[in-house]
C-alpha cells in the first residue's frame, strides 16, 4: 500500500509540474498581447520564451495545439512580408527591381562540358556521319518493327498497339519465343530501319529497348507511369493516320543529342499539319515524358490541346554501339547508381 501511496503522490507531482509549465507558456503567450497604439486589440499569437522548445511539452495535445499556433503565426508573418513587398514594388512602378527566379534543381544544375553548341564544327561533323545521317539527309524513311517480351499480357499488348497508331509505318508482330538475335537479320532483310521491343513484368510494361537498324546504336530504358487510352481522363477520340509533329526538348548533351536523334528517326520527315497532331518527347532530369496530343484552335488567339495517349516516362539505362548483344556488346555508355547519382544537380541527358 505504501508503494501504491509513493506512485500515486510521484504522479501528482508530476500533473502540478504540467499545469505550471502550461500556465508560464499562456502567461509568455498573453504578454505580447497589448492593445496597440490604435487601441485594437492584435490577434492572439504563439509568443515563446527564447530558448524554448515545444518539443519539451511533455502533454501530446498541449504540444500539438502549440504548435498549430506556431504554424499561424509563420503563416501571418509571411503573407505580412508578401504584401509590404507587393506595396513597395506598386510605389516604386516601373523602378521597381526585377522579381528574383525562384532557386530549382533544374536551374541549379551542374555544368556539363558535353553540353552541345549548335554552331559548333565537331557537332556538326559527327551528325554527317552517325548512324542516323541517312535519315536526316533524306535518303531513307523510317520503317518500324513493334515487339514485345515473349508471352506477353494484355497490356503489353494493348500498348504495342497503340504505339503502333502513334509512329506512322510502324508494324506490330509477336515473338512467339524468337531470340532478338535471330529477329534483327530479318529485320535488315526486310529493310526496317527501327526495331522496338517492349519488356514487361508482373503483367506490367517496364521497359523498352530502341535498336536502329542496320548498324545501330541500341538503347534500353527504364519504362514507368504507362497510362493507356482508357485511362486517362478528358482524352480526346482516337488519333487519325496523319502523319503527327514531333517535339525534342531539353536533349542538351552530346549523349542527349544521341538519344533525341534516335527518337526523330523513328517519325517521317513531312509532318501533315492538317492531322494537328503532336508527339513529344521532353527531358527533365534525365526522365523523358512522352504525350501525344492534338491541339484545337478555340479562335484567332487561343489554342487548346487535347490528349490522346498512350503516355509513359521513360529513364535511359544504356547505350550500346552496333545492334542489340548483351553478351558481346561494346557499351558507349551504362549508368552506374552510385557512381552517377551522388549529386542531385547532376543530369546526364
Amino acid at each position: 500500500m505504501a508503494k501504491a501511496g509513493e506512485k500515486s503522490s510521484s504522479s501528482w507531482k508530476k500533473s502540478l509540474k504540467r499545469k505550471a509549465a502550461v500556465e508560464e507558456i499562456q502567461e509568455a503567450a498573453g504578454a505580447g498581447d497589448g492593445a496597440t497604439e490604435s487601441g485594437v486589440q492584435p490577434p492572439k499569437a504563439a509568443a515563446f520564451p527564447p530558448g524554448f522548445s515545444i518539443s519539451e511539452i511533455k502533454n501530446k495535445q498541449r504540444r500539438h495545439l502549440m504548435f498549430t499556433r506556431w504554424k499561424q503565426q509563420q503563416r501571418k508573418e509571411k503573407l505580412a512580408a508578401k504584401k509590404k513587398l507587393k506595396k513597395e514594388r506598386e510605389a516604386l512602378g516601373d523602378k521597381a527591381p526585377p522579381k528574383p527566379v525562384p532557386k530549382t534543381i533544374d536551374n541549379q544544375r551542374v555544368y556539363d562540358e558535353t553540353t552541345v553548341d549548335p554552331n559548333d564544327e565537331e557537332v556538326a561533323y559527327d551528325e554527317s556521319t552517325d548512324e542516323f545521317a541517312s535519315y536526316f539527309n533524306k535518303q531513307t524513311s523510317p520503317k518500324i518493327l513493334l515487339t514485345t517480351s515473349d508471352r506477353p499480357h494484355g497490356r503489353t499488348v494493348r500498348l504495342c498497339e497503340q504505339l503502333s497508331t502513334v509512329i506512322p509505318n510502324s508494324h506490330v508482330y509477336y515473338r512467339r519465343g524468337l531470340a532478338l538475335k535471330k529477329i534483327i537479320p530479318q529485320c535488315i532483310a526486310r529493310e526496317f530501319t527501327d526495331l522496338i521491343v517492349i519488356n514487361e513484368d508482373r503483367k506490367t510494361p517496364n521497359g523498352l529497348i530502341l535498336s536502329h537498324l542496320p548498324n545501330g546504336p541500341t538503347a534500353h530504358f527504364k519504362m514507368s507511369s504507362v497510362r493507356l487510352r482508357k485511362e486517362i481522363k478528358r482524352r480526346g477520340k482516337d488519333p487519325t493516320e496523319h502523319i503527327p509533329e514531333i517535339i525534342l526538348n531539353n536533349f542538351t548533351t552530346r549523349l542527349g543529342h544521341s538519344i533525341g536523334r534516335m527518337f526523330a528517326s523513328l517519325f517521317p520527315h513531312n509532318p501533315q499539319f492538317i492531322g494537328r497532331q503532336v508527339a513529344t518527347f521532353h527531358n527533365q532530369r534525365d526522365y523523358i515524358f512522352f504525350r501525344f496530343h492534338r491541339y484545337i484552335f478555340r479562335s484567332e488567339k487561343k489554342v487548346g490541346i487535347q490528349e490522346l495517349g498512350p503516355r509513359f516516362t521513360l529513364k535511359l539505362r544504356s547505350l550500346q554501339k552496333g545492334t542489340f548483344d548483351s553478351k558481346y556488346g561494346e557499351y558507349e555508355w551504362v549508368h552506374k547508381p552510385r557512381e552517377m547519382d551522388t549529386s542531385r544537380r547532376k543530369f546526364h541527358l
